[in-house]
């Protein structure tokens, strides 16, 4: 079975019985059931139920030998880990559910939830960087997180190290919401089990993910989208070229929501994901007023602080490059992103001429010049000597 698009122009009815809300999670959790397939399978099967019923007969005519449905006993244990964690399960639909996440193509059909589901009622704001955070960034997450939460905004992250865990410091008082790559009840990487409990008492830990599981390296870009997913816009405090964060940007600039960065010096290789945000048309971020400017007013919001209430938080540019904004009629990033598409449309294993691009493409030497070192440095694009493209073995279908 292949994960398809949910084609159903109707939501999913919520599951109203523990017996349905136990059906919804055994047929999530059965083997090569993603979102995608999970929406499919209820629009065609009418219920969890049925489609459980069905799922083995699919499988053998897919080719699956073997095939079995996720067992009862795993999810009775799910749950009793889930009580024990005082953890609530969110299905699609549900009221409590988080409304921006409703809107993403392959949602979550389920969440696990421990602590203040109120936070989801309230605007958010996503701010991730870098894990091996400079001094610099992470005071200037502490400031971002501060003030935008004094300004009525939930602070979304992911609970790493770095900027990550600034960010929830210092949003905690007013409201913080963690997403994490495992289990809701499993705080990675373990020097944040402190931190991570107090997010569970004073604020929100989402996951979509089994209770109990450890994260792996698979389950950060499945967390990542769901970070982007709840925010109205994600702020980049630092970020390699190939980082995590740059991936959270894009999914949000997928979704339609803001993007914003942090500039940092040429040389710094934390600051080279976030230059490049900037120079592809990602506003440019000094302090949480700038944020702000960039999104719809909240509604009664309170007073913005000054940094300078803060003891250790920096001036609104202190330490940062004075780098120039971009001239006005550069690209915007949802342009570049989907110049980026263009180009890996167009490529395949067979090296094709740069001349060709330009051509198909009706674009400048200097636009092509730029889109492809950014898709050379993310190992998209393959570079052969006499001007030769191509995209590396294993990428094409992607």
């Amino acid at each position: 079975m292949t994960e398809e698009a949910y084609s159903s122009t109707h939501p999913p009815l919520p599951p109203t019985t523990e017996d349905l809300r136990r059906s919804w999670l055994r047929l999530l959790r059965s083997r090569r059931v993603g979102p995608a397939t999970f929406y499919r399978l209820l629009s065609e099967h009418g219920s969890a139920q049925n489609a459980l019923e069905a799922l083995p007969k699919m499988a053998r005519s897919a080719g699956l030998k073997g095939y079995e449905i996720c067992p009862s006993d795993a999810v009775d244990a799910e749950i009793n880990v889930a009580k024990a964690a005082k953890a609530r399960l969110l299905c699609f639909s549900d009221p409590e559910y988080p409304a921006p996440l409703a809107h993403l193509k392959d949602a979550p059909p389920a969440l696990w939830a421990i602590g203040d589901l109120s936070l989801l009622q309230r605007p958010m704001i996503a701010i991730v960087g870098a894990r091996n955070a400079s001094s610099l960034g992470t005071r200037m997450a502490r400031a971002l997180a501060h003030d935008l939460s004094a300004a009525g905004y939930v602070v979304v992250s992911g609970l790493a190290r770095g900027v990550d865990t600034a960010a929830h410091l210092a949003a905690l008082p007013s409201g913080t919401i963690a997403v994490m790559a495992g289990g809701a009840d499993v705080i990675y990487p373990s020097e944040n089990n402190r931190l991570g409990k107090s997010i569970g008492e004073q604020g929100l830990i989402l996951s979509e993910q089994p209770m109990g599981l450890a994260p792996q390296a698979r389950h950060f870009p499945k967390r990542n989208r769901i970070i982007a997913g709840l925010a109205q816009a994600v702020v980049v405090v630092e970020a390699a070229a190939k980082s995590g964060s740059l991936i959270t940007a894009r999914d949000a600039l997928d979704l339609g929501r803001e993007v914003l960065a942090v500039p940092g010096h040429p040389f710094d290789a934390r600051a080279s994901g976030c230059n490049m945000l900037i120079r592809d048309g990602a506003q440019l971020v000094r302090n949480a007023a700038d944020v702000i400017a960039a999104l719809p007013p909240v509604e009664k919001p309170a007073p913005l602080p000054s940094s300078a209430d803060q003891p250790d938080a920096p001036p609104a540019n202190a330490g940062l490059a004075d780098l120039p904004p971009p001239p006005p009629e550069r690209r915007s990033l949802r342009e570049t992103a989907a110049l980026h598409q263009q180009v890996l449309a167009r490529l395949g294993p067979s090296p094709t001429p740069e001349d060709q691009l330009l051509q198909d493409l009706s674009v400048t030497p200097k636009e092509l010049s730029s889109v492809l070192t950014e898709l050379e440095l993310d190992g998209a694009v393959d570079r052969h000597p006499g001007g030769m493209l191509s995209r590396p073995p294993g990428k094409g279908e992607e």
